[in-house]
Order: C-alpha cells, then sequence, then structure tokens
C-alpha cells in the first residue's frame, strides 16, 4: 500500500486533492471536521480522479487515522464487500457448458443481463467430472491408459478453447491449460505408483473441470469488451466435512475470504466463479460432492445477498411429474422451498438437495430456466406466494389444487422388523437404526404403527443385503427368544411421495391419493407422513410404480382420464361399439375429459393390438392386413402390462362362456369388465355371488347393465328400487324382442327358416340363434333379474319349452343349425296353425316375473 507522512493532515493532504472531486472533498472535509473517525465510509464510497483508487482510499485513512489519534487500521484493511439486490446470481450446469457454442450462448446469456453486478457460477463443461475421475481410478488401479485418458480430457478443452477465443485470450488460456495438464500429470503418477489417493488427491484432480470452465467463459465474455473476472472458489469457500459424500458450509469465515478475495483482485462487476470445488479451514482442497454447483451458486447468493439465483438447465421448469413416466406433466411456475426441498429428497430433477437451505434463510427465490428455451418463465422457488394461500374452506373446494407435484423413487426395498417384544421398549427402534447405519445403509423412509409392534423401513435394494445381515445377527437372541418374531424383507419396492405445502391440515388429501390409487388396482404396503403434512409417502411395488404415478396425477391434475379399452368379439355389437367410439373420441376428450384408446381387438380366429390406440378408421383393415394369431392369455397380458395407463377396461362382445368365466380373475387384477355376455350373471349361482362379492370389496367396475333390455336403464332402476328400501313384487315386460319380432314376423305366409335367417341378419339374434329359440335367452334375462332381486335361482329352476327341434340341438354350430332348420318348416307352420286354430297366437311375447314377498 502507497504511504503519505503521517504529520501531514487531513486538509492539506495532496491525495485529496488530486483525486477527490471539489464537491467531495468538501463532504470529506465537513465530516472530518464533525468526527475524524466518522470519515471513513464517506471516503470509501465517494468516486475518485485517477487510479490506484483502493491504495489512495487506504493511505487517506491512514492520515485520517494520525491525525484523529484514533486506531482506523484495522477498519481500513477491512475490505468493503457489496450485497443486496444489485447482485444477479446464475449458474449453468455442464449440458450448458458443453461445447464452445453453448459456452458462447452462455456469454451471451450474461452480456444480456443488465443487472448491475454479476456473480456465474459454472460447472466443468459435460461429461469432464467423470472423465477426470475416471483418470483418478486408473491411476489407482494402475492402469497405463490414465496418461491417454488424461490426453483425451485436454483434447477436450484445447480443442473449445479454439474454437471459442482467438489472440492472447487464447495463448493465456492455453498456457494455463497445458501448466495444469503438466502438474496433473506428476500427480497422478504418484497416484499411480502408490497405487492409493487420498480424498483430497481426489477432489483437486477432478476440480480442475469447473477451474477451465469458469477461465473460459471469462475469456468469451471479456471477448465482448464488457470487463470480466473469474474466481476460483477453493479461495473462498470453506467448509466442514460432516461425513460420507456431505460438508457443511462455514458461513463466517467464507464470508470473510470473500471479502478479502474482493480486497485483493479488486473484481469487475461481472464474475465468473466455479461452481463445486472448495476448502476446508486447513486450505485442503475439497468439493461439495456429486452434483454440488447448484449449492456453490447458493450459498454464494446468500453471501453477496444476491436478488435471486437462476439455476439454467436444459428443461422448461420443474415438472408435476416426471415426464418420460407421465406425458402429461406441466411446468409449475411456482414451488415453495418446503415443496421443492421435498422434491429433490424423492429424487425429483428438481435441485441438489441442500442448494434451498442458504437462500432459503434470507428469502432469496431461485429461478430454473431453460438455456435451450429463454422464451419458458422457468419456475420460481420462493416463500409461498400470496396468491396461492388459501382459507379453509377455499381449500376443501379446491381438494386438486393441494398437491403440487409428484416423485418416484425406483429400486427399494422394504425391511419390516416385529415382535410383542418391542411394545413398550424403551430403545428398540434406537438399536434397528444404529445398526443400519453401521453398513452405511441409507434409510429412505420409515413407518412405525401406533402400537409398536413392528416398524418399517425403505432402504436401496442394493443395500438390503447388508442390512438384513446385521440385523439378523444384532437381534440374534431376541429372534430365539421369541421377542421378535421376524426380520422381512420385501424386494422389488418403490416409493410415491405427493408433494404439497398446502396439503397441511386440509381434510381429504391422502384419502383423495388412496382412492386413486385403489381405483387403479394398486395395492400400498407402507405410508408414512410428517406432522408437517408437506409429504404423503407410499411404498408399492416396483411394477405399479408407473400406474400409480400416473393414477395419481390424473387424480390430482384432473388430466384426461385415461382409458386402456380392449374389445373382444368384434361381430355385430363389437363392431357397432368401436365404430361409436371411433366417432365419439373427439367428444369423449373435449366434454368428459376421457383419452379412451382401443388397445387390442381380438375375434376367435385373429387379433390386432396396438400400445399407444388403434386407429379405428381403419381397424377393419388392420384386422386383415397383419393380425396376430388370437390368443386371449396373450391379448389381456398386453393390456395389463401398459403401465402408461392406469385404468384398463375390457369389453366382452361375445356370448362366450369361457370368456365369461374369466371376469373374476379379471377383475381380481384390476381390469375393469363391460359386457352384455349374459353368461356371467345366469351361469352357476356360487360364481356369480363370487363376482358379485368381488365388486363390492373393490373398486373395479362390472358394468352389465346391456344383458337385460339392450341400452334400457332396466338393471340400475331394479337396483336404485331396491337401495332406496322398495320391495318388488312383479316385474313384467317383453323379455325377448327376437322372438317378438319372429312370431310377429311369422303369419303363415312366409317360412319359419326364413324369418330367423332374416332376424339374424338384422342382428336381433344371439350369435347363435338357438339361445333364443330354446328360451335360454329369455331364461337368462330372468335369472339376472331375479338374482339382481335378491333371489338364490339357478339357471334350471326356470320352466322352458324349446322352439328348436330335437334333431338340432346337437348341431355343432350356428351355420349347421341355420343350413338344416328349413327342413322342418313344414312341421313348425303345422304347430303355429295349430296354436292360431285354438287361439293361442298373439303379437307379443309377454312374460312376468313374481317374486314372493
Amino acid at each position: 500500500m502507497r504511504s503519505f507522512s503521517l504529520s501531514n493532515s487531513l486538509p492539506t493532504h495532496p491525495a485529496l486533492h488530486r483525486h477527490f472531486k471539489p464537491h467531495s472533498r468538501q463532504a470529506i472535509l465537513q465530516c472530518w471536521q464533525n468526527g475524524r473517525a466518522s470519515c471513513w465510509p464517506l471516503i470509501n464510497s465517494v468516486r475518485i480522479n485517477g487510479a490506484p483508487k483502493v491504495q489512495t482510499k487506504g493511505a487517506l485513512i491512514k492520515t485520517l487515522a494520525s491525525v484523529a489519534d484514533v486506531s482506523l487500521e484495522q477498519e481500513a484493511a477491512t475490505p468493503s464487500l457489496p450485497k443486496g439486490d444489485m447482485w444477479s446470481v446464475h449458474k449453468f450446469g455442464g449440458t450448458c457448458m458443453g461445447s464452445s457454442e453453448r459456452i458462447q450462448n452462455v456469454a451471451n446469456i450474461i452480456l444480456r443481463d443488465p443487472s448491475e453486478r454479476k456473480l456465474v457460477i459454472v460447472s466443468a463443461m459435460s461429461k469432464v467430472t467423470d472423465m477426470l475421475y475416471n483418470l483418478v481410478c486408473k491411476a489407482k488401479s494402475r492402469d497405463d491408459l490414465y496418461l491417454s485418458a488424461l490426453d483425451d480430457v485436454f483434447d477436450k478443452h484445447m480443442r473449445t478453447a479454439k474454437q471459442l477465443l482467438e489472440g492472447e485470450d487464447l495463448a493465456q488460456f492455453l498456457g494455463q491449460l497445458h501448466t495444469d495438464v503438466s502438474n496433473l500429470k506428476t500427480m497422478l503418477r504418484a497416484i499411480y505408483i502408490a497405487g492409493h489417493a487420498t480424498e483430497s488427491f481426489s477432489d483437486f484432480v477432478v476440480g480442475h473441470g469447473e477451474l477451465w470452465s469458469a477461465q473460459m467463459l471469462s475469456y468469451a465474455i471479456k471477448k465482448s469488451g464488457q470487463p470480466c473476472s473469474w474466481m476460483d472458489t477453493r479461495d473462498v469457500l470453506i467448509v466442514n466435512p460432516t461425513g460420507s459424500d456431505q460438508v457443511d458450509p462455514d458461513y463466517p469465515k467464507s464470508e470473510k475470504k470473500l471479502k478479502e478475495w474482493f480486497s485483493s483482485h479488486n473484481p469487475a462487476n461481472t464474475i465468473i466463479a466455479t461452481g463445486f470445488i472448495a476448502s476446508t479451514d486447513d486450505d485442503v482442497p475439497t468439493t461439495l460432492k456429486r452434483d454440488g454447483s447448484d449449492f456453490s451458486a447458493a450459498i454464494l447468493g446468500a453471501l453477496v445477498h444476491g436478488r435471486q439465483v437462476t439455476i439454467w438447465t436444459d428443461v422448461d421448469g420443474v415438472y408435476s411429474a416426471d415426464p418420460r413416466k407421465v406425458s402429461e406433466a406441466v411446468i409449475l411456475p411456482t414451488l415453495s422451498y418446503q415443496e421443492a426441498w421435498e422434491m429433490s429428497y424423492f429424487g425429483a430433477n428438481v435441485l441438489h438437495p441442500r442448494t434451498i437451505i442458504p437462500v432459503m434463510r434470507l428469502n432469496i427465490p431461485i429461478v430454473i430456466r431453460n438455456i435451450f428455451n429463454l422464451d419458458a418463465p422457468g419456475t420460481v422457488i420462493c416463500e409461498q406466494p400470496i396468491d396461492e394461500a388459501m382459507d379453509d374452506e377455499t381449500a376443501d373446494n379446491n381438494i386438486n389444487k393441494l398437491v403440487k407435484a409428484f416423485a418416484t423413487i425406483d429400486n427399494l426395498a422394504l425391511v419390516n422388523v416385529e415382535g410383542t417384544g418391542m411394545a413398550g421398549v424403551p430403545g428398540t427402534a434406537s438399536a434397528i437404526f444404529s445398526a443400519v447405519k453401521d453398513v452405511g445403509a441409507n434409510v429412505i423412509m420409515i413407518s412405525q404403527a401406533s402400537s409398536e409392534h413392528s416398524v418399517c423401513f425403505a432402504v436401496p435394494e442394493k443395500e438390503v443385503g447388508a442390512v438384513s445381515a446385521v440385523l439378523h445377527s444384532r437381534f440374534r437372541q431376541a429372534l430365539e427368544a421369541g421377542r421378535l418374531s421376524q426380520v422381512e424383507v420385501i424386494n422389488n419396492c418403490c416409493i410415491l411421495a405427493a408433494v404439497g405445502q398446502r396439503m397441511a391440515s386440509t381434510p381429504g388429501v391422502s384419502a383423495t391419493l388412496f382412492d386413486a390409487l385403489a381405483k387403479a388396482n394398486i395395492n400400498v404396503r407402507a405410508i408414512a407422513q410428517g406432522c408437517s403434512e408437506y409429504n404423503i409417502t407410499v411404498v408399492l411395488k416396483q411394477g405399479d410404480c408407473i400406474r400409480a404415478l400416473r393414477a395419481a396425477h390424473s387424480r390430482f391434475y384432473l388430466s384426461k382420464t385415461m382409458l386402456a379399452v380392449g374389445v373382444i368379439g368384434p361381430g355385430l355389437i363389437g363392431r357397432t361399439l368401436l365404430d361409436q367410439l371411433r366417432d365419439q373420441a373427439a367428444v369423449l376428450k373435449e366434454e368428459f375429459n376421457i383419452d379412451l384408446r382401443v388397445m387390442g381387438i381380438t375375434g376367435s380366429k385373429n387379433m390386432i393390438l396396438s400400445e399407444t390406440g388403434i386407429d379405428l378408421t381403419r381397424w377393419r383393415e388392420l384386422m386383415k392386413e397383419n393380425p396376430e394369431k388370437a390368443d386371449l392369455d396373450r391379448f389381456m397380458q398386453h393390456l395389463q402390462e401398459n403401465h402408461f395407463f392406469p385404468n384398463k377396461v375390457l369389453v366382452d362382445c361375445t356370448a362366450d362362456t369361457e370368456v365369461a368365466n374369466r371376469y373374476y380373475e379379471w377383475l381380481k387384477q384390476g381390469i375393469h369388465v363391460v359386457t352384455p355376455n349374459k353368461k356371467a350373471n345366469s351361469g352357476p349361482l356360487d360364481r356369480y355371488l363370487k363376482l358379485r362379492t368381488l365388486q363390492r370389496m373393490s373398486y373395479t367396475h362390472y358394468f352389465y347393465e346391456a344383458t337385460v333390455g339392450a341400452g334400457l336403464p332396466i338393471i340400475s332402476t331394479l337396483r336404485g328400487l331396491l337401495e332406496t328400501g322398495d320391495k318388488i313384487l312383479r316385474i313384467e315386460g317383453i323379455f325377448s324382442g327376437t322372438l317378438s319380432y319372429i312370431f310377429n314376423n311369422f303369419e303363415g305366409t312366409r317360412a319359419f327358416s326364413e324369418v330367423v335367417a332374416e332376424a339374424k341378419e338384422a342382428g336381433y339374434t344371439e350369435p347363435d340363434p338357438r339361445d333364443d329359440l330354446s328360451g335360454t335367452d329369455v331364461a337368462r334375462k330372468v335369472i339376472i333379474l331375479a338374482r339382481e332381486s335378491g333371489l338364490k335361482l339357478e339357471l334350471s329352476d326356470i320352466p322352458v319349452r324349446s322352439l328348436v327341434p330335437e334333431p338340432l340341438r346337437v348341431c355343432s354350430t350356428a351355420d349347421e343349425f341355420m343350413k338344416k332348420l328349413p327342413s322342418f318348416d313344414a312341421e313348425l307352420a303345422k304347430e303355429r296353425n295349430n296354436a292360431s286354430d285354438s287361439g293361442e297366437v298373439s303379437l307379443s311375447l309377454p312374460l312376468s316375473l313374481s317374486l314372493p314377498l
């Protein structure tokens, strides 16, 4: 520091007249007269002419101290660290810094930022950190290829620099790059010889990626004419290791170091800082561990009290769910700090889990932006926005808006420790988790019943073997004595977490979540919810993960209800249904928010399957052009295994007994069944009762309205009467439109076989007309209505007179029956004439069913 004679008094000090403008000089002198020690803040704040600025101010303070006889040496030596809203803090990840073009794009974004001061934190170029870690691993394992791997790192940065920089800037960077690589070769050689590397050695090596990317970016900004400085954050950030893969920032020491750095470097208003790397209190290089650049940005943003911290990435913001699993996931405009914290913990691609802590203390917003889509506003993470606050009444009416987002963690195992000896015994849980800590396992979630009979917790599946072994060893005596009954491991699990700050104290959120999961036929294995109620966590089977995520997201976000439909039997009824679905698809989407996709169509011989939905304008052509051989098991497997559609619906348009016999199995699998097939509900009574019991116990729907009365709501009307306490005394009506048509047209002028053929061609009969002519179809309808009314009847309890000639009852197919029917026309005509002569011919066939009181 330049010094002046201590005998000089401030009013005559030559530097005062040389470097300060008249109005500033007058203010300083007035301040000196009023209280000389108070001149320091004023001198430090006013603008001066010429250079050196900091040295001149320091000299003036020393002179002031001598004149005023006060010791301001400590204050003079304390540099000024500007803080406040003038700072805009940015962080750019490896993807953003992945090439020379992308680095230049980052530079352009910084240049367009109008903030007074800019602090920019950068990661290493994409994949460079992994390459550097790989260098250390190769050297430790004495693999000679570490040298060629280092050459690859050097070449990557040299090529990038040559494309980005030029002239003196390029020469300076390449000179530093050569020096750094030479030093790394020496260090890696030492690691190679020792066959070992300390953590600090490894951290020193891998930190070079950030050093090089920060220097290249600073040169790129200088190239545009804007002054720019770069900061090695190992000189500033001080952290204390607290355990495996975790460090705690030392904020007071880091702030002191940052002030010293400002004092010694006199940086420009734009500073490029290295992310990820730091130093210990002993000046040993270290890192903030994997993905720590976000954490670096938050720490530095807090140290300068920045206006906001912008995290630049390759997505438009934070999604309500993983868009790779839920195509309808939406960008969230805002998140509270607590919501972002919860989501990052549960694996959502939001931030480094600890990033929120430094900025939350100072209420500094974090903005997630997409560097490849600058028009997207991104997601703002801050205190809960005022416009999102709701009173209890509003919250009750907006249950769908209480959950912000969903996140999942895959590949977990659930460990269940249970036994009557645990209840009321202090220290059991402590002993369990102490043992788990000893093997270094990460406990993701804990759940314990209030009875204390069991404790279950989730750990990564790769760690569960060690956890199980240590628990069996630690509690061997308790297991042998029976105080603990088992240590059970349930593999192939995942976690689904629903996150939302406004869930707190709002009734119905959990019920809505579990209702959505139940309707998708998803079993919950464990549940956890903290008293803060920011998240509800459930453990599920891994195979149910995507389906559960989609079902929950659809329920809370009111996205389209997605139905995966399989149609069995593309005959007259089936093809009519498919044509109706084709015509109504747009209406279902727009007016009813239902996205219905037909994923498969199968007949008795051929079938077609699709992963995304069959084009219903061409389904007939597809059935002819490229069908598969019909296989009902394969058909149902295809429908069941499509995890992107949580709701599966099977429509049976056949009259097949074999298909009807499988309804129970499908319903148990969570597949909804819709059918006009009467065989299930009029078959054996015990099978019918099992179906109805399963329907009542589960959330799976079984709709069979069309089994009686075609499109008329007969069954639902009957059920409504019974549910409101009415007693059904008598049901009367024409139970067979088919027989009514046949006999109305069998007037004696046409052959019976001709009338039946006409009815079959018009689609009035069952696929096999014998079901109508035998009276079986009518009997099945009677049985269905009787059972719905509470009667426990078998089909054999209904007396029926068949109109099928005895010899034709054994025909193997409906076609064979229709070919042979004309040979019985004369016999049937005679029977009709006899009935006419006896006055027993009617234009309709009323049939009544009387029920006992």
